[in-house]
């Protein structure tokens, strides 16, 4: 509900998407404006710094046919909010909320901040419960737990893009399919990817809400479509008791906006040129993941990463790692062979797997299966450079058993093409390979 409104015609700069307006009262952090030009288009914008009476807007769209004497600046008194309703639930959205999908807008039955209101951590419950992704290499070695945030970091070339329409397609949430919902977040898409994704969700057979930011789209949509999907995440889970999975690709392009917005704020740049509270910022995005304690529903992330230059030591992915549960890394060399979804398990990592496996949420097994896995791939892969000195005539027979072994568990567990697997066919599939090879443990 519209408080009131201030009008201004005080515009003294405009550059890129930025007006400084002079002598502005009354005026609040984060309030929505609309900017109406002299032909008397209009678009939104929001208030990103006030300095006494100077405030500096930002306009979500393009500034031309602006000027300085006949363009208006209205206010609001309002903040960034997202309409929320059941009726969101498999509809497409672009970055401003906008829908694609030929349907009329939601009508909503509430409001809320794109913000969120941060978790208090005594008010957080632990996440304990198996979500099954359909891939061995992270549902048996890298288990996904509800509330659990586990990014996927790739590297340019990588079938990122498949990996994301697999599991929007193959994810299973414990509790049934009528008690879950996927928010898929696309950001900086181009029209090929814009296609291949509308096709993946035209297959999707459980509920969810696309937000889908194209290349072409305003930048600024870029920052503001994953507020959106988080805050129609949050509504699902803790309002309508939904378990909900946030999946984000690519929150390189996501930096990347962030920092071309502030090189035009001429804001004082940190490492890469990316601003100096890229990591506050990604923490108010990551940190909505999780559980409250006495609500049914959850919230899980699983944010897709491209790592620049396949250097995981970026400041995105670095960052991301900070405050994450864990990493899943793809690996090039696996991709060459063929091999999908080519995950390398030893740099990957999933810190709250303990907590999501075991006799009464996957297999009484598991722990024990994937420690031995584990194992036996880590010393393969070791041996893969003493061979590369000795070669194989000169390894003992049982080097060349575990050798072999990594080379197998590449091709047969690690890699499954379209095929998708249940945590029982995993765990059989790895228990499998360390019979054949004589490497079971008891």
């Amino acid at each position: 509900m519209r408080l009131s409104e201030h009008r201004y015609r005080t515009i003294s700069s405009i550059r890129s998407q930025l007006l400084l307006l002079e002598r502005v009262q009354a005026v609040r952090l984060g309030e929505v404006v609309r900017v109406v030009g002299p032909d008397g288009s209009a678009q939104e914008g929001e208030v990103l710094l006030i300095e006494g009476d100077t405030v500096l807007v930002q306009v979500f769209g393009d500034c031309q046919g602006l000027d300085l004497r006949h363009s208006t600046v209205i206010f609001s008194d309002q903040v960034k909010q997202a309409p929320l309703t059941p009726n969101l639930l498999n509809r497409v959205f672009n970055g401003s909320f906008e829908p694609l999908d030929d349907l009329p807008p939601p009508v909503p039955e509430k409001w809320a901040r794109i913000t969120g209101r941060p978790m208090n951590p005594t008010s957080r419950a632990r996440p304990e419960e198996f979500i099954e992704t359909g891939f061995s290499a992270i549902d048996g070695l890298n288990t996904l737990v509800k509330g659990q945030k586990l990014p996927i970091f790739s590297c340019a070339g990588l079938p990122a893009k498949e990996i994301a329409a697999a599991i929007l397609k193959n994810c299973t949430l414990a509790g049934g399919e009528d008690k879950q919902a996927v928010v898929f977040v696309a950001l900086g898409l181009t029209h090929y990817e814009y296609s291949y994704y509308m096709a993946t969700l035209a297959a999707v057979e459980t509920s969810f809400v696309a937000f889908i930011n194209l290349a072409s789209d305003p930048v600024v949509e870029r920052l503001l479509a994953p507020r959106f999907g988080l805050t129609v995440a949050e509504y699902l889970a803790f309002e309508l008791g939904l378990d909900v999975l946030v999946l984000i690709t690519d929150m390189t392009n996501y930096c990347d906006a962030l920092r071309e917005l502030s090189t035009a704020r001429e804001e004082l740049p940190g490492r890469r040129g990316y601003p100096g509270y890229l990591y506050s910022d990604l923490a108010s995005l990551f940190e909505r993941a999780g559980r409250l304690k006495n609500h049914p529903g959850s919230v899980t992330m699983l944010p897709i990463v491209t790592m620049p230059e396949d250097d995981i030591t970026h400041p995105v992915p670095d960052l991301t790692g900070y405050i994450t549960e864990g990493q899943i890394v793809l690996q090039r060399d696996l991709h060459r062979q063929g091999i999908f979804p080519p995950v390398d398990v030893l740099p990957s990592l999933s810190r709250l797997m303990q907590q999501g496996i075991g006799a009464e949420r996957t297999r009484a097994d598991h722990r024990q299966v994937a420690n031995q896995l584990y194992r036996y791939y880590a010393k393969g892969r070791d041996l893969r450079g003493l061979e590369a000195i000795v070669g194989r005539d000169g390894m003992g027979a049982a080097d060349l058993k575990v050798l072999e072994f990594a080379e197998a568990f590449e091709r047969e567990f690690i890699h499954q093409g379209d095929s998708r697997r249940n945590i029982a066919t995993t765990l059989d599939t790895g228990l499998g390979l360390l019979k054949k090879f004589g490497l079971e443990e008891r």
